[in-house]
């Protein structure tokens, strides 16, 4: 039986790298995340959007593993701040940032602001880059919602418990990794790059 195709999720976030790991298992890939190459490089996420970041980690990754890796790159977008945090989620409250500081920086940031002022949108770009580094496909998807008073829920990492799902009432942090699955920005990303992905180990070149 011939081996899988390789693809390596490229982020060392553990809780980010099992939600990747749900959404492209079903299209049969051995995935591998920079947790088990153990030659990863760390990708200095300098670009001024998503999707600039999201590609040269896919690239610079790549080149230096010989693999085909998929690079990624999310975070919340806040309307009452000009799109803040933006590419600078995951350091929103500085270099020692946790997802507790980040979210008790954003509550401070939205203090005293109404429901109707607490729109935001979680956005995620996903580019994959064969092994000689160039961008093979590439998909991007948003998902709307409001920032809460207070944090709600035990599920997710990040912004999960502040964000609210409009259509449920609920946050990320409530709802749980199945639903998120159907409905976060990465999930809508990632159906999206499926049938791309589909389409490349179909034709051979996923070698």
């Amino acid at each position: 039986m011939p081996e899988k195709p390789l693809l390596v999720l490229g982020t060392g976030n553990k809780k980010k790298a099992v939600e990747l790991a749900v959404l492209f298992e079903p299209i049969g890939l051995h995935l591998a995340t920079l947790a088990d190459m153990p030659d990863a490089i760390e990708v200095i996420e300098d670009g001024e959007t998503f999707a600039e970041n999201s590609r040269k980690k896919a690239v610079e990754q790549a080149r230096h593993l010989h693999r085909w890796v998929l690079g990624e790159d999310s975070g919340l977008a806040v309307d009452v701040l000009k799109g803040a945090p933006g590419v600078y989620s995951a350091r929103y409250s500085g270099p020692d940032a946790t997802d507790e500081s980040n979210n008790r920086k954003l509550l401070e940031a939205l203090e005293g602001q109404a429901n109707q002022r607490r729109a935001a949108k979680y956005v995620c770009h996903m580019a994959i880059s064969d092994p000689q580094g160039n961008i093979v496909a590439e998909s991007e998807a948003a998902c709307r919602g409001r920032i809460l008073t207070e944090p709600l829920g035990t599920h997710g990492f990040g912004y999960d418990p502040l964000f609210e799902v409009l259509e449920y009432h609920r946050s990320f942090g409530q709802i749980g990794p199945t639903a998120k699955a159907c409905l976060s920005h990465r999930a809508r990303a990632a159906r999206r790059l499926v049938p791309m992905l589909v389409e490349l180990v179909d034709s051979g070149r996923w070698q």
